[in-house]
């Protein structure tokens, strides 16, 4: 029965995957009964059945004296929905094995309240491989902020445009899709006002099924954003337009203070995670990106590569940077993968 277990929560954690519920964590669930699953859920979108419920539908009067196998511990308050501990004692639930602990304080306990009504609760199985699934969610309440991802779509010599600023397409429709799961997986996506300037992105999930639209930040300290862009006329309660502009646009302001000539971005970080945010999504351009690694806020990295040479160009990462190669950022656990036609680096960020 061990093995199975791991097996069982190894599905729960390949079905976590499927959704894309940010700000809340992802979570994958089966129950199973007399060793067959009858029931399979994962949370789909914010404000949707958590993972627990959804097993519990699928699963139906099967449920009752059945195992649950769940990759996070099942919440104990009431949030978007009811508390997963009600659903899970009224079906009958026998046993719960779960993955990690919630970090969560408000909706931490479930643990507790599952073994006071006399369930037998086991935390930690697989506990390492559901983490890294949830790791957007679960550093945001180890760092005290948002996690931070810088992305860049780039040639092989490092280049995000040409000398002309010819930018569209560098990559392939491959690696465009995996931006938009990015950006479902993060929830919140920020660019520089450069970027709008010169593209006029809608910096919406498109090509994948999602039911949420990720927050927009757009950094434009000087208000050179035109108010016609479309982050500000396509759904712009979804905007925030960090600006010290005395104008205004179609979107909510933010005004940081700025730190020698610099938006305070550890200020602005904290203020994202105010309004809910777990992750932030960077994706460029250069000069926003590198202030992000100066002031050591980006946990992870992620580049989509093409087999192209551009010789000039703009580069991914343009600012001060370092002056001595000992305070180059370093980078560990690096993965290199095909991505379609180009391939991915993926790293996280020395501490």
């Amino acid at each position: 029965m061990i093995d199975s277990n791991f097996a069982y929560m190894r599905e729960a954690i390949e079905l976590s995957k499927n959704g894309y519920p940010a700000p809340n964590p992802r979570v994958g669930c089966v129950i199973v009964k007399n060793s067959q699953i009858v029931g399979r859920g994962f949370h789909a979108f914010a404000g949707g059945d958590h993972a627990e419920m959804a097993a519990l539908k699928e699963a139906g009067d099967k449920a009752r004296n059945a195992w649950m196998f769940v990759t996070l511990e099942p919440c104990d308050h009431h949030g978007r929905t009811p508390p997963c501990t009600d659903a899970i004692i009224s079906a009958g639930i026998e046993r719960v094995v779960y993955a990690v602990d919630d970090p969560n304080p408000n909706a931490a306990g479930g643990a507790n309240r599952l073994r006071a009504q006399g369930i037998v609760v086991e935390g930690g199985l697989c506990h390492d491989e559901a983490a890294e699934v949830n790791k957007v969610f679960l550093m945001h309440y180890e760092l005290k902020r948002p996690y931070v991802l810088a992305k860049a779509a780039i040639t092989l010599d490092g280049r995000i445009a040409t000398r002309s600023g010819e930018s569209r397409w560098i990559t392939g429709k491959v690696a465009r899709k995996r931006a938009h799961q990015l950006r479902a997986e993060m929830g919140c996506v920020l660019v520089g006002a450069n970027t709008i300037v010169q593209d006029d992105p809608s910096l919406t999930i498109r090509d994948i099924d999602v039911n949420n639209q990720p927050l927009r930040v757009i950094l434009d300290p000087d208000g050179i954003t035109p108010s016609t862009a479309k982050v500000f006329n396509e759904n712009p309660e979804r905007t925030l337009w960090v600006s010290h502009a005395d104008e205004t646009r179609n979107a909510t302001k933010l005004s940081p203070q700025l730190i020698d000539g610099e938006l305070a971005l550890g200020d602005l970080l904290a203020e994202l995670a105010e309004r809910g945010m777990i992750g932030v999504l960077v994706e460029g351009g250069g000069q926003t990106l590198e202030p992000f690694f100066r002031h050591n806020l980006v946990d992870e990295i992620e580049l989509h590569v093409a087999p192209k040479l551009l010789g000039a160009g703009k580069s991914w990462l343009e600012g001060k940077g370092v002056d001595a190669l000992v305070d180059a950022w370093q980078l560990h656990h690096m993965k290199i993968e095909p991505l379609g036609e180009d391939f991915k680096i993926s790293a996280r960020v020395c501490r």
